[in-house]
């Protein structure tokens, strides 16, 4: 039987988080929801509004959060360049500041607290696949560096309040992910390529195409946060939570294409500043602590995501 926790989401309201909670709902959590709405929707937790034992909170986590909860994941902050370029400054105030309320208040409850974290913490790296080990090659003075640097200081105040308090903290390093719950403006590559697609516009490609991604579906990225979450071994210790699938652009665009039956062409753009050329995890922590391994491969994860875009997009269309 599982222990039935209170458990604070932040950016519980957006793309993965929502999801989070409707699985930590049907395990009987009671779920407090937080979130400034910023590239979260209302519409993503609509459902469970009428649970008793969930809470929306609208509130920014760059301000002092006040709750009573046994765990918290920080799940926090715009991570498409697109959202979290736009405001850079407010994007290190959420991650920086976020960070030390929410490790505050867990000091207080003497709660677990999971952080979010990224792949970006290893910039461009030199090290291919990345392990846990690897420290990063990451500009600080780039157009990426307030979501890169962001997540790093995040990252070292985990630690050292790990070190100074006791906390229990886990480190989840994630790769991209996607899936169902995306907003068709989210401005990553997947939601990108499906939404062109399924709209006939040409697919835009970064560079020469050959660059690498690796693509985790939504359902295996929030069953390893919470086997991270509630596993005893992983404390303090960073864990990479990704699909070590690797996947050129182009790769990615005829598969697209392909599964759309779109007859959309290819539009080359300059390569952004800062874009990493290659990016795959080493999951070799995660298997090991958490018994974690992604079961859904790039093309039965796109399966249902270009039905959920090709869905959204109808209802766009009428309501426009």
């Amino acid at each position: 039987m599982v222990d039935k926790k209170r458990i604070l989401v932040t950016g519980g309201a957006g793309f993965l988080g929502s999801f989070l909670c409707g699985r930590l709902l049907g395990e009987g959590h009671h779920v407090l929801c937080l979130d400034n709405l910023y590239t979260g929707s209302i519409d993503n937790v609509r459902g469970f509004l009428d649970n008793p034992r969930f809470q929306l909170m609208q509130a920014d986590v760059a301000e002092p959060v006040s709750a009573s909860v046994d765990q918290i994941y920080n799940l926090a902050c715009a991570a498409s360049p697109v959202h979290y370029q736009s405001d850079p400054i407010a994007t290190m105030r959420t991650n920086v500041l976020g960070a030390l309320n929410l490790l505050d208040l867990a000091v207080k409850c003497n709660a677990r607290i999971l952080q979010a974290s990224t792949s970006e913490v290893y910039g461009d790296p030199l090290v291919h696949p990345q392990r846990e080990d690897y420290r990063g090659n990451v500009s600080i003075t780039g157009i990426r560096a307030c979501y890169d640097e962001g997540k790093r200081a995040a990252e070292t105040l985990f630690y050292d309040y790990n070190r100074m308090y006791g906390t229990q903290v886990r480190i989840a390093r994630i790769f991209n992910t996607y899936g169902p719950g995306m907003r068709a403006d989210d401005g990553r590559v997947v939601s990108n390529f499906v939404v062109q697609a399924l709209r006939g516009e040409d697919l835009t490609v970064y560079g020469d195409g050959l660059q690498t991604r690796s693509f985790c579906y939504r359902d295996d990225l929030v069953r390893g946060l919470m086997a991270l979450m509630n596993c005893e071994e992983a404390n303090a210790l960073p864990v990479n939570l990704g699909n070590p699938g690797e996947f050129t652009m182009l790769e990615l665009a005829s598969l697209v294409l392909d599964m759309t039956g779109s007859t959309s062409g290819l539009c080359f753009q300059p390569l952004p500043q800062d874009d990493p050329v290659q990016r795959r995890p080493d999951i070799g922590r995660a298997t090991s602590l958490l018994g974690w391994r992604p079961e859904i491969g790039l093309r039965d994860g796109l399966s249902p995501t270009i039905r959920y875009f090709t869905e959204k997009l109808g209802r766009l269309a009428v309501a426009a």
